[in-house]
C-alpha cells in the first residue's frame, strides 16, 4: 500500500478549512497543507510518518504538509459515531510570513516549525480546542478567522506538546519503509481480537521474525506483543464505556486468552482495573 496524495478541495477564497468526521478515513495519504486533528468521541489507532499510536477522547495533532498519514476509528457494529472528529486544513500562506515574523506570533512561529516533525497536544489543550473548532465547522469571515487565531494561541500556549515522529525522520520518507509498518499496523487492527504470533505477522511484510521483532520495536517504540496488548485494551476501554457488555465477553471479545491476562494487561496499561474504569462513565 503506498501513500496516496490528497488534492484538498479549496471552497472559493477560504484559507482556512474545519469540517467534521463521522467515518473511518482508513487510507495513508499526504498532502502539502498544515493539518489539525481533533478526535473528540472515538478510539483507534494512527499512522503518522514514522510513529504509530494509539488514540483515544481528545486527542489532537498537528503536522506540517506532506507528511504520510492515516487514522483508523474503531467501529461499534460496522457503524462510526456520527461526528467523532475535526480536521481543520490551513496554508502556512493565509497567514503570511509579514505576520508571523511579528513579535506577538514568535510562538506561533516555533508551533508551525514544530509541524515538521508533527506535534500531539495534551488533553486538557485538545478540550479547549474543541469549541473554537466547532465554531469554525459553523462560521464564515471574520469569525472563522477569530476562532482559528484563538485556536493557534492555546497551542502554542501548551507547554506539554510534544514532538510525533523520530529525531531522524524526514518527509523524504522512505516509501518501502511506511508502506511495510502501514500493512502491518493495518493487519493488527483488523485481526487484533484473535491470537497473533510475530512469525505471522512477519510473514505479511517478508521479513524473519527476529528481524521484524528490531524493526518493530526501532518503529513504535515498543515490543509486538505489548503493542498488540496495547491495542487489545484500547478497544477494551472503548467497550466498557459504550457498551454494558460483561467484563468476561469484553475480555473474550477484544482477543484475551484469559480473564487473569485481561485484568493484567488492563491495568498495565491504564493503571486501574476493568471495573474501576467503567465506574468512571456510570
Amino acid at each position: 500500500m503506498i501513500a496516496e496524495h490528497e488534492t484538498i478541495t479549496w471552497e472559493g477564497s477560504t484559507g482556512f478549512l474545519a469540517s467534521s468526521l463521522s467515518k473511518n478515513d482508513g487510507f495513508l495519504h499526504f498532502h502539502p497543507e498544515f493539518e489539525i486533528m481533533l478526535n473528540i468521541k472515538s478510539n483507534g489507532t494512527r499512522l503518522i510518518g514514522d510513529s504509530v499510536e494509539i488514540f483515544d477522547k481528545y486527542y489532537m495533532t498537528l503536522i506540517a504538509g506532506n507528511i504520510p498519514h492515516r487514522w483508523n476509528h474503531y467501529s461499534q457494529e460496522g457503524q462510526y459515531i456520527a461526528d467523532h472528529s475535526i480536521m481543520c486544513h490551513f496554508k502556512k500562506e493565509s497567514i503570511g510570513d509579514n505576520l508571523l515574523n511579528q513579535p506577538e506570533l514568535a510562538g506561533v512561529k516555533e508551533l508551525l516549525s514544530d509541524a515538521e516533525k508533527g506535534v500531539v497536544f495534551s488533553r486538557e489543550t485538545a478540550m479547549e480546542a474543541a469549541k473554537y473548532l466547532q465554531q469554525m465547522t459553523k462560521s464564515r469571515g471574520m469569525e472563522k478567522v477569530i476562532s482559528f487565531f484563538n485556536l493557534l494561541r492555546i497551542m502554542a500556549d501548551d507547554e506539554r506538546r510534544q514532538p510525533i515522529v523520530g529525531e531522524n525522520y524526514r518527509v523524504q520518507f522512505d516509501g518501502e519503509g511506511v508502506n511495510r509498518i502501514s500493512e502491518v499496523y493495518t493487519y493488527i487492527r483488523e485481526n487484533y481480537n484473535r491470537p497473533m504470533t510475530l512469525r505471522e505477522v512477519a510473514r505479511i511484510v517478508k521479513m524473519r521474525p527476529g528481524s521484524f521483532g528490531k524493526y518493530f520495536k526501532r518503529v513504535t517504540g515498543t515490543g509486538f506483543v505489548d503493542y498488540i496488548n496495547q491495542v487489545r485494551t484500547n478497544k477494551a476501554c472503548y467497550e466498557l464505556r459504550e457498551t454494558e457488555d460483561n467484563v468476561n465477553n469484553i475480555a473474550s471479545e477484544c482477543g484475551f486468552g484469559s480473564i487473569t491476562n485481561f485484568n493484567r494487561q488492563f491495568r498495565k496499561h491504564t493503571g486501574t482495573t476493568p471495573l474501576e474504569y467503567r465506574s468512571q462513565f456510570n
